[in-house]
């Protein structure tokens, strides 16, 4: 009985030695490492890739952005300000029925096939918006020049770029908005254009947070 209880107490005690020990190093020395690093290396990036305007962040890179009206009495959705250039459609995102005290932003795909009849609804919709807002007096906009990006969303979501091809796309009508010459809006557009990483990987994308920041200061608005 004595030998029972005592190896019963070894064993309790090396577990809880092992738990005490583990948890010193993988719950605090390993983080603090990482952390340390990853803040020596790249601090911005360690922490969210924050984008700052004059002194105030405003957003993340890495997480797109709307630009939308004051939603109006009696509207669902809010329509877009127009006076900005446009990210990609959010189809993904779903809403928070769990936790209703806060506003959380959820990331995910819509997970309809191509064949499905709602996506091809949302699409078909989304081109003739497009097609509409981008249309200015002399300059219209046919179906067949709209990128697939401005009418689906990404796998999250949350995509913070788009094609140089919809950039353009909505050039003359931010030029029109905003009482700019064309060729200035064209030129802040390529301005904001990275190319593919390292020269072949990926594609070209521009920023819209980043675009809509120098097209503010480019307009002078607050």
């Amino acid at each position: 009985m004595n030998n029972s209880v005592a190896n019963t107490t070894r064993l309790l005690w090396a577990g809880l030695r092992a738990l005490l020990v583990l948890t010193v190093v993988c719950g605090v020395l390993y983080p603090l490492a990482v952390t340390g690093v990853a803040q020596g290396i790249l601090p911005g990036r360690a922490n969210g890739s924050e984008i700052t305007e004059n002194g105030r962040v405003v957003g993340s890179e890495l997480i797109g952005q709307r630009y939308d009206l004051p939603l109006k009495k009696g509207q669902q959705t809010p329509a877009p300000d127009l006076k900005w250039f446009q990210p990609r459609p959010s189809n993904g995102l779903g809403t928070n029925t769990v936790n209703t005290q806060y506003k959380l932003l959820l990331s995910g795909a819509t997970n309809r096939s191509a064949d499905n009849k709602e996506l091809i609804d949302w699409v078909t919709a989304a081109k003739a918006a497009v097609v509409k807002d981008n249309s200015v007096p002399g300059h219209p906009v046919k179906p067949s020049q709209v990128p697939p990006d401005a009418v689906t969303s990404s796998g999250s979501g949350l995509d913070p770029a788009i094609s140089p091809a919809y950039a353009q796309l909505q050039v003359r009508r931010v030029a029109e908005r905003n009482h700019l010459p064309v060729d200035r809006v064209e030129k802040l557009v390529a301005q904001h254009t990275d190319g593919r990483i390292l020269g072949f990987v990926g594609e070209p994308t521009v920023n819209v947070l980043r675009l809509n920041i120098g097209l503010r200061e480019l307009t002078g608005r607050s």
